[in-house]
């Protein structure tokens, strides 16, 4: 049996300026793919499983890209072109596995999954098993939906399930391979623009124990709750719950969908600006020792599209006298970082430190910073997809009126203490730590911190959702409409196979 993996994998921020290009993205190819093995994500969880199961793995193409601005089509046109060929050439296979994430737009395509997987659906045909594995940021259609025999979303936000999902997938494609049977997708969509939420604790983890009850009491293969990317500007963004089954799920995903609407007071988030957000941190410092507070800039989350350079959280900090007792991990700023490489550890430069990508992230920061440690910012994840290496190009450690920042070069947000650690920082020394990410530090910091508190400064992150211009739908959907309601104003939005 051969299982062909191939995928492009982006998730499109569509309020970035700018667009996403070829040079931005990741690509491995063919024998490359396998040195995924071991790391504790979609790719490295598919290439262990089909090796496990002594299935002949066929590694087609993968491309992978910060999450960022609308794809060119030139861009996209390159890469699903070659992805096509490689596909082709490897005929004949008996099942393909997709990693994709589900918020993909291109320029003149909203939905890019969808048009991917329908134009290998025609390459392979009507029998070829088909299934993909997605993040459960992904806003799903029935396109993506229709040519596929299996949707499989992560269940966890952090994502620390994606390599169970996608050994949960293999599984599925050998079993449907094997007995001749395929499994069909029903797809319901909620006029819901999530706010970022954790499936850890709270809301969000009450919402997904009621969706892996569903699962576990019906006779499916899969039910995948989709969380949505609401920063996305086309006309299918939005929440929905995707069943995966040999029978009609129709029924079971309008009862799934309906306990998540019902549940979405639940979802809005508490919104403190900068100032708010330290104020709450210093009234949580109990002087135990017990931790760190964490204050995690949600609205400045590269891992969402934003830049990773805004200087909201930190000018209040600097503002605050922290001096000592506080560190910042970390800013995306690659010429404050050549500059304090260039200058060496010991040395004190003037910086104008972040605030150069747009005037809503804040202004620069202008300041005298002495340089205490470097690092070339090479790392292993440990938490959320541990094993699976981060390149964050030139690292420093500078000391700004006492408080710790930490830069670098390359953008993505704070997944766990590798860049505190890599500069020398350890962040149980502090009683507050600031950091750039919605969610996923959480697969670090939740066992360290004596409490998280959530800042929401301006930024193209933000959970202030209502902020965000609709042009592509004219739905109505919480929470930016009062009168957004499911299904009786959104007959069109419940879609079903």
């Amino acid at each position: 049996m051969r299982i062909a993996l191939a995928g492009i994998e982006h998730e499109t921020n569509t309020y970035c300026s700018g667009q996403t290009e070829l040079t931005d993205f990741y690509v491995q190819r063919g024998e490359k793919m396998l040195r995924a093995a071991g790391q504790q994500n979609a790719l490295g969880g598919a290439v262990d499983a089909c090796l496990e199961s002594g299935v002949e793995v066929a590694p087609i193409l993968h491309a992978f890209a910060q999450p960022s601005g609308t794809i060119s089509a030139q861009a996209y046109d390159g890469l699903k072109t070659e992805l096509l060929e490689r596909l082709s050439d490897a005929a004949p296979v008996d099942a393909v596995l997709w990693l994709v994430h589900g918020a993909g737009v291109v320029d003149g395509i909203p939905d890019l999954e969808g048009d991917l997987i329908a134009a290998s659906r025609q390459l392979l045909g009507a029998d070829t098993a088909m299934a993909g594995v997605f993040d459960l940021h992904g806003n799903i259609t029935q396109a993506m939906a229709s040519d596929l025999n299996g949707v499989f979303a992560c269940h966890e936000y952090p994502h620390v399930d994606m390599h169970v999902q996608s050994s949960e997938a293999v599984a599925h494609l050998i079993e449907m391979v094997t007995s001749g049977r395929r499994a069909r997708c029903t797809v319901v969509q909620l006029p819901l623009l999530m706010p970022t939420t954790t499936t850890f604790s709270g809301p969000g983890k009450r919402a997904l124990a009621s969706v892996l009850a569903a699962e576990a009491e019906n006779d499916v293969v899969d039910i995948s709750w989709f969380h949505g990317f609401p920063f996305t500007d086309v006309a299918h963004v939005g929440s929905s719950v995707v069943v995966t089954s040999y029978a009609d799920g129709a029924s079971l995903a309008q009862q799934v969908a309906q306990d998540i609407w019902e549940q979405r007071e639940s979802f809005r988030p508490d919104v403190l600006n900068a100032d708010q957000a330290l104020a709450r941190a210093q009234s949580l410092l109990d002087g135990s020792g017990s931790g760190p507070v964490v204050i995690n800039e949600t609205s400045d989350n590269c891992g969402a599209g934003a830049p990773g350079d805004g200087t909201h959280l930190l000018r209040a900090m600097l503002a605050a006298d922290l001096a000592g007792r506080a560190c910042f991990g970390f800013v995306v700023d690659p010429a404050t970082a050549t500059q304090a490489h260039s200058a060496g550890v010991g040395s004190t430069i003037e910086v104008r430190l972040g605030g150069h990508t747009d005037d809503l992230h804040g202004a620069p920061i202008e300041a005298n910073a002495y340089v205490k440690a470097l690092s070339d910012g090479r790392l292993v994840l440990q938490h959320m997809y541990a094993g699976a290496p981060l390149h964050l190009g030139p690292m420093a450690q500078l000391l700004i009126d006492g408080l710790d920042v930490v830069v670098a070069s390359r953008r993505s947000q704070t997944f766990d203490l590798e860049p505190f650690l890599a500069v020398g920082i350890d962040v149980m020394r502090y009683d507050i730590v600031a950091l750039k990410s919605s969610n996923h530090f959480r697969a670090c910091f939740e066992s360290l911190a004596s409490a998280i508190v959530t800042a929401d400064t301006p930024g193209l992150s933000t959970n202030q959702i209502s902020v965000f211009e609709r042009q592509a739908s004219s739905v109505k959907y919480w929470p930016t409409s009062d009168d957004a309601a499911w299904p009786a104003d959104a007959p069109d939005r419940k879609i079903v196979i």
